[in-house]
């Protein structure tokens, strides 16, 4: 039996037995039927003759009536019960009363004693148990300084790089890694040293925490993973002390890799400002940059740490000889994203008429994480549906459902708002069709969802890293083909074109400021922005260019938009009866995708001036 368990046990133990000591100390003459009564009382009933015995046993009384009631009696302060009764008269041998005086062993004395003392071991024995409990591995009292970091064995892998799809040169850097760890001998003999940190740089759902797994996986070893928020505290020095705790574990279980999950929580730039100084967390980094740096050369440990926020990393962290190597995951290509499907498909029942790439080709931009949850939405919504096999129909409502949210089914609307919306994606679609540089519609819906009355899906031909400039303005005027639509069928104009009028003046913007797509401002830049990295957001910006220069940024902002309003009207006035036709279609069945949808629009489209 453990040792631990047995003294758990013995202190159980004394518990229950100085329960059931105090017990019987307190309520035991209760239960022996005999009440409690003075010396005085002894006497008196003794001398009245209703008592037939008293037995004296040191300083306690017991006496017997003559109807068989019991009485007890204590010594009081003064003299001894003895010397009470004898001058009382009562004296063994003599009178009508049996007396016995029995003397008190010092056995006696000392279960008298320790009965006194009783409360007391009780009230210890629980504070030395709670006080043994508080120091265990699972509470939190004692143990401020101790890792969090939760161990995985890798003795039988869950995860391996077959589980891992669209990162393939990810997995070829950290392939490198397994090697390390598996065959450190090999690159020594060479001279080459072990990597002492990977980091993994990358937007949110890219797989960075999975593909740590899948390393820990493939090199058989121990597997330490922690969160960068877990190492600080409000105390002082708890942070620094768990990060030596974790290092001297990852030691002993040497060949291992620690992995860092969100390492920007505690690495953030020193002096910075940005998030307020912390003296706890600034001296957790410390602690962490020495340790990575104090590694002993024949100490197989290496640190995975993943961030989607590299850019306010401190320069300590981020030096050869603590992360040696950077690995950028990217959001998967179209082959990436197939890949990516067919794992997360295995083990599914999967329609055979289901065509994966298809199904990559209109999730472009869509993470690792969403694809992942894709599939999961269309297997949930196969078993709503009361099917065996998970069909294209439940996988394409996905897509929606991922991009926009689930189908708002019991929303009302009126027969005008809903002639309105279809003429609006209509319009969007149509525009999109007639522009070359333009990407293809590929659905059109009027069904709401989310904050949306109805949308327009477009799908590249082909997917590419770079876009023109042609690209760029045809995405203006599809963006104000709705807008265009509602004016040239209602006369009037609704709300439903300010998310698109906002993208619309996003991209304008960009391309004068960011692009250098100006004619007029010729090729430069406007503005020095600060953004976070892989999440595109804009922290400020600072100008540096003056009140003419910002005139004529706006007037070429306003340009580009009318443009491309001019360009959508010239080409829904020209097709109106194509658009007629298009958005009656919607009203009459709300949606339309694929090859429906070309064929709708190659029936009666006029061709682009």
């Amino acid at each position: 039996m453990n040792p631990k368990s047995m003294k758990s046990m013995f202190i159980y133990l004394l518990i229950i037995v100085a329960v059931i000591a105090i017990f019987f100390t307190v309520f035991g003459e209760s239960i022996n039927g005999s009440s409690e009564i003075s010396i005085s009382k002894v006497i008196s009933l003794a001398s009245d003759g209703k008592l037939t015995s008293i037995e004296v046993k040191g300083d306690n009384l017991t006496a017997i009536g003559y109807d068989g009631s019991r009485y007890s009696s204590r010594k009081e302060p003064g003299s001894s019960i003895v010397e009470q009764l004898e001058t009382a008269g009562i004296r063994p041998g003599a009178g009508s009363v049996d007396v016995t005086v029995k003397g008190s062993s010092g056995f006696g004395n000392l279960i008298g004693i320790l009965l006194n003392f009783l409360p007391i071991i009780f009230f210890g024995a629980i504070l030395l148990f709670m006080m043994r409990q508080a120091q265990g591995s699972t509470s939190q009292t004692f143990s401020f300084g101790k890792s969090k970091a939760r161990m995985f064995n890798t003795a039988s892998p869950e995860i391996s790089f077959d589980d891992v799809a669209g990162v393939d040169e990810a997995k070829e850097e950290l392939q490198e890694v397994v090697e390390f760890l598996k065959s450190p001998e090999r690159f020594l003999a060479l001279g080459a040293k072990i990597p002492r940190g990977v980091l993994l740089m990358g937007p949110p759902g890219v797989g960075k925490t999975l593909l740590a797994r899948a390393v820990a996986g493939e090199a058989g070893v121990p597997f330490f993973s922690i969160s960068g928020s877990e190492f600080v505290e409000m105390f002082v020095g708890v942070g620094a002390s768990r990060v030596r705790d974790l290092f001297d574990q990852a030691k002993k279980n040497s060949p291992c890799i620690v992995f860092v999950d969100e390492i920007d929580a505690v690495g953030r730039h020193r002096g910075a400002g940005l998030g307020g100084g912390h003296d706890e967390r600034e001296q957790t980094l410390n602690q962490i940059l020495v340790e990575m740096d104090g590694f002993d050369t024949n100490t197989n440990v290496i640190v995975l740490a993943s961030t989607n926020r590299p850019d306010i990393l401190d320069p300590a962290l981020l030096r050869p000889g603590r992360f040696d190597r950077r690995v950028t995951l990217d959001s998967p290509d179209v082959k990436g994203r197939e890949e990516i499907l067919n794992v997360h498909s295995k083990g599914k029942p999967i329609s055979d008429d289901v065509n994966m790439g298809g199904i990559a080709k209109q999730t472009a931009g869509f993470s690792g994480a969403d694809l992942m949850n894709l599939v999961n939405e269309a297997a949930i919504l196969a078993a709503r549906r009361e099917k065996k096999v998970i069909t294209y129909s439940e996988l394409a409502e996905s897509i929606d459902r991922v991009i926009a949210g689930p189908e708002k089914k019991n929303k009302v609307i009126s027969d005008r708002e809903k002639e309105m919306v279809a003429y609006h994606e209509a319009g969007h679609a149509l525009v999109g069709y007639l522009l070359p540089h333009a990407d293809p519609p590929y659905k059109v819906t009027i069904v709401a969802r989310g904050q949306t009355g109805g949308h327009t899906r477009f799908m590249p031909e082909e997917e590419t890293s770079l876009i023109t400039q042609n690209q760029l303005e045809a995405r203006l005027a599809s963006a104000m083909g709705g807008r265009v639509a509602e004016e040239l069928v209602f006369h009037e104009v609704t709300t439903g074109a300010g998310n698109d009028l906002e993208q619309a003046t996003n991209i304008a913007r960009a391309m004068i400021t960011k692009l250098g797509m100006s004619k007029k401002l010729g090729p430069r830049t406007f503005g020095k922005r600060e953004e976070l990295v892989f999440l595109g957001k804009e922290i400020s910006d600072q100008r540096d260019y003056g009140d003419d220069v910002a005139e004529a940024i706006d007037e070429e902002v306003r340009s580009l938009v009318q443009g491309a309003y001019d360009i959508a009207e010239t080409l829904l006035v020209s097709n109106m009866d194509k658009l007629s036709s298009l958005a009656k279609h919607l009203v009459e069945h709300e949606t339309i995708e694929g090859d429906e949808l070309k064929m709708v629009l190659d029936e009666t489209a006029a061709v682009a001036q």
